[in-house]
C-alpha cells in the first residue's frame, strides 16, 4: 500500500531506470475508484513530472459514470474495465453481493446494478472520447458461452479492445472460485471462445494476467527490483532525452521488424491447407530467440498457407533446473503443448528434443522473425503430409 507521494516517486524510480516504460496503470489494491482521491492524486503527480508517459485505470465500472470528467480532466490515456457479463441473471452466479453507495445488494439486486453502471460508464467513455478495453474473466459452464453476447455489446459500445482471461481458481488464493473447485477454462476452450469473439473487434491474445504492482516488460516482472523498502532508497533519474532517445530506437526496430514480417508473408500461400499451432520460445522482440530449456513460457501461433497468427501464450515449469525435477518439468511442458506440431527454439538438448520427437513434436532450431520461421517450417510440413 502506497501513498499518492510513494507511488509516483516508485513511477519516477522505474522510468529512469527503465527508459522503455511507456505506461503506468492503478489497478489496485480493490478497485481505484472505491478510494478516487488517492488515485487522481497519484496520476497527477505523475502528469506533472513524467508527461511522457500515459496513464491508465482498471476498474470494475461500478463507480466509473461518477468519474468521467476527472479522467477526461486528467487526459487519462485509456480505462480497462472487467465486464463479465451483460445478463443479470448471471451476473448473479459470479458476483455474490455488490458494495454500492455504503449498501450491499445480493444476487439478481446486485448484479442489476453492477451491469447498469458497467454499460453507463461505457457510454460515458465513448461519449468522452477516452478509449475504453473490456477484460472478461470466462469461467466455465457460467459465462462462457455468454461471451459473445458480452463481445457484441461492448463493440456496439464502443470498446476499442476485449480482453478474454481464463479464470484463475487455485484453492490457495482463497477466492470464491478456488473453493469451490470451480475449474478454468483449457487453452483450447479458451482459443475457441476468443476466436468466436474476433470479428469486428480486435482481440487482446497476450495478456499475463500479471499483479497489480508487476514492473517491466509482459512476462519478465521485474517488482522485486522496485520493492517499498528498495524504491524509497533511490533518487529518480528521470532523463526525457534519453527517454526519447530509447523510444526512437524501439519505434525504428518496430518497423524493421514489420518489413522482415511483411517479407517473410508476402507472396506465401498454400492452397487448402490445414492450419497448425507451433510454440515459439521468445524473450520478446518478435523473434525466435531463446533456449528450450530457459523458457517459462511458450507464445502460441496458428500457422495456416497464408498467415501466422499470435493465438496465446503458455506458462511452463522451466526445463533447466540444474538437475532436478527435470522429468516433472516436462510433462507439465508437454500438456501445454501437446496439440502443437513443433517448437521453435533459439537451441535445445538432445534429451528433450528426443522426447519430443517421440510424442510427434518437431523441434525447429533458428534465430530469426518468427513469422519466418515458422512459414519455413509449415511449408516442409505440409509437403511431408503430401508425402505421406
Amino acid at each position: 500500500m502506497l501513498t499518492p507521494e510513494e507511488a509516483a516517486h516508485k513511477a519516477l524510480v522505474i522510468g529512469g531506470k527503465i527508459p522503455q516504460m511507456t505506461v503506468v496503470g492503478i489497478a489496485g489494491p480493490g478497485d481505484p475508484l472505491a478510494n478516487p482521491e488517492k488515485t487522481f492524486r497519484t496520476f497527477e503527480l505523475i502528469a506533472e513530472q513524467a508527461p511522457d508517459i500515459k496513464l491508465c485505470l482498471s476498474t470494475n465500472g461500478l463507480m466509473l459514470p461518477d468519474y468521467i470528467d476527472r479522467i477526461k480532466q486528467l487526459n487519462i490515456d485509456h480505462v480497462t474495465i472487467t465486464i463479465n457479463m451483460v445478463d443479470p441473471e448471471i451476473g448473479a452466479l459470479i458476483y455474490p453481493w455488490v458494495h454500492y453507495r455504503r449498501k450491499r445488494y445480493r444476487g439478481l439486486e446486485g448484479a442489476k446494478i453492477l451491469h447498469e453502471r458497467q454499460m453507463e460508464g461505457l457510454q460515458a467513455l465513448k461519449d468522452a472520447d477516452i478509449l475504453c478495453k473490456v477484460n472478461s474473466v470466462m469461467i466455465p459452464g457460467i459465462n462462457d458461452h455468454h461471451l459473445v453476447e458480452v463481445n457484441r455489446v461492448i463493440r456496439e459500445k464502443g470498446a476499442f479492445l476485449h480482453n478474454i482471461m481464463p479464470l484463475i481458481s487455485a484453492p490457495e488464493h482463497g477466492t470464491h472460485f478456488g473453493l469451490t473447485g470451480q475449474r478454468g477454462p483449457t487453452p483450447k476452450e479458451l482459443k475457441e471462445v476468443q476466436d468466436n469473439c474476433s470479428g469486428n473487434m480486435k482481440m487482446m491474445r497476450h495478456c499475463r494476467q500479471c499483479r497489480a504492482d508487476a514492473v517491466g516488460l509482459l512476462g519478465e516482472d521485474r517488482s522485486q527490483e522496485f520493492s517499498k523498502e528498495k524504491f524509497l532508497e533511490m533518487a529518480p533519474e528521470y532523463d526525457m532525452e534519453q527517454r526519447a532517445t530509447v523510444h526512437e530506437g524501439i519505434e525504428k526496430f518496430k518497423e524493421e521488424l514489420k518489413v522482415a514480417k511483411d517479407k517473410a508473408l508476402a507472396g506465401k500461400k498454400i492452397a487448402n491447407s490445414p492450419k497448425i499451432l507451433v510454440a515459439v520460445a521468445t524473450k520478446g522482440g518478435g523473434l525466435v530467440n531463446q533456449h528450450f530449456g530457459h523458457a517459462k513460457e511458450f507464445q502460441i501461433y496458428e500457422v495456416g498457407g497464408d498467415e501466422v497468427r499470435f493465438v496465446s501464450h503458455r506458462k511452463i515449469d522451466q526445463y533447466c533446473q540444474g538437475g532436478y525435477g527435470e522429468e516433472a518439468s516436462f510433462e507439465h511442458i508437454m500438456k501445454a503443448i501437446a496439440d502443437c506440431k513443433a517448437v521453435l527454439v533459439s537451441k535445445i538438448g538432445n534429451c528433450p528434443q528426443e522426447k519430443l520427437q517421440e510424442a510427434g513434436i518437431k523441434t525447429v532450431e533458428a534465430y530469426d522473425v518468427i513469422e519466418k520461421v515458422a512459414l519455413e517450417f509449415y511449408e516442409q510440413y505440409v509437403k511431408e503430409l503430401g508425402n505421406n
